[in-house]
């Protein structure tokens, strides 16, 4: 298991002896769970094999990515040799003697380190166990793998060694810092890495013993960048309503616009216009006197 699982967070900077993840797989192997994880400091490249038992239980070996080359090519030799035994005979053994049987041991050596591989049986079954001694120390880590379980972490190897190489030696290129982030009861984890297909983004979510992760090729970045902005501009419009199963927008609701109170007409007759009144000329009283003499002396005539 990663630090990350261990209790230890933030143990992602590359910076006075820390340590950097390139990558991690977690498997299960009946009630077992392994963690293989490739970390990166300032010595280089190694690789960390964790084991977690039923009860919470954890041990874990560290090696070069060149011994973790040897040791999946090991499993494969001893995943024969086990395909090949008969049946257990340990259940036969009651005196406690001879609690584990040794059917097959191996040996790496890598600088100061020994690395051991013993293929081994007892009443609860057939099992591989892998330890390590270190100079100057009494310890002596191991993990345990249950016999069925060799092909799968061999497999598992085969695909860890394929992604990130079996080199030891720290690329020379400088890579981004690693940043996290928290969010409720979960950690998530950004880091940089390279391999001999060029550089990734490995982004790991972590809770209480549980991680999931993600990796992400450097060509497919700008991409992945573009769909969280698009689902984050999208949850900034208006959320949606469900009619009839149809999901539809919920347009914005328009300001209303205040109403003009309007004044009542009164009911009035219809005004008629003035007739224009005709301009009288005045007239001269002589001509007048003349006009009425006529009309006197006419209405004579016709009386006689």
């Amino acid at each position: 298991m990663s630090d990350h699982d261990s209790g230890e967070e933030n143990v992602v900077m590359l910076k006075d002896g820390q340590e950097e993840e390139l990558m991690s797989k977690t498997l299960m192997i009946q009630s077992k769970r392994f963690y293989i994880d490739v970390k990166q400091n300032q010595r280089g490249r190694f690789m960390k094999i964790a084991e977690v038992g039923p009860g919470g239980k954890k041990s874990r070996l560290l090696m070069p990515m060149s011994t973790s080359a040897e040791l999946r090519d090991k499993l494969t030799e001893f995943s024969e040799h086990y395909a090949k035994l008969g049946p257990s005979t340990a259940s036969a053994t009651t005196d406690g003697q001879r609690e584990d049987c040794v059917l097959k041991s191996e040996m790496l050596v890598k600088d100061n380190r020994r690395y051991y591989l013993d293929l081994k049986e007892n009443k609860r079954g057939r099992f591989l166990r892998v330890s390590m001694t270190l100079p100057l120390s009494r310890q002596r880590p191991q993990v345990v793998i249950p016999a069925q379980g060799m092909i799968e972490m061999r497999d598992a190897l085969t695909d860890v060694l394929t992604e990130c190489g079996t080199d030891d030696a720290e690329s020379g290129e400088p890579l981004p810092e690693p940043q996290s982030m928290r969010v409720d009861n979960k950690t998530f984890y950004f880091d940089v890495g390279l391999n001999k297909r060029g550089k990734f983004m490995r982004i790991s979510e972590v809770r209480t013993n549980v991680r999931t992760a993600i990796t992400i090729p450097q060509q497919s970045w700008k991409r992945f960048r573009d769909v969280l902005s698009e689902f984050v501009d999208n949850s900034l419009k208006p959320q949606t309503e469900t009619v009839n199963g149809t999901v539809e927008k919920k347009k914005p609701e328009e300001k209303k616009k205040p109403i003009e109170e309007k004044t009542p007409i009164e009911d009035k007759q219809p005004v008629e216009k003035p007739k224009p009144v005709e301009e009288k000329l005045p007239v001269d009283n002589g001509e007048a006197k003349a006009a009425v003499d006529g009309i006197t002396a006419a209405t004579a005539a016709v009386s006689i």
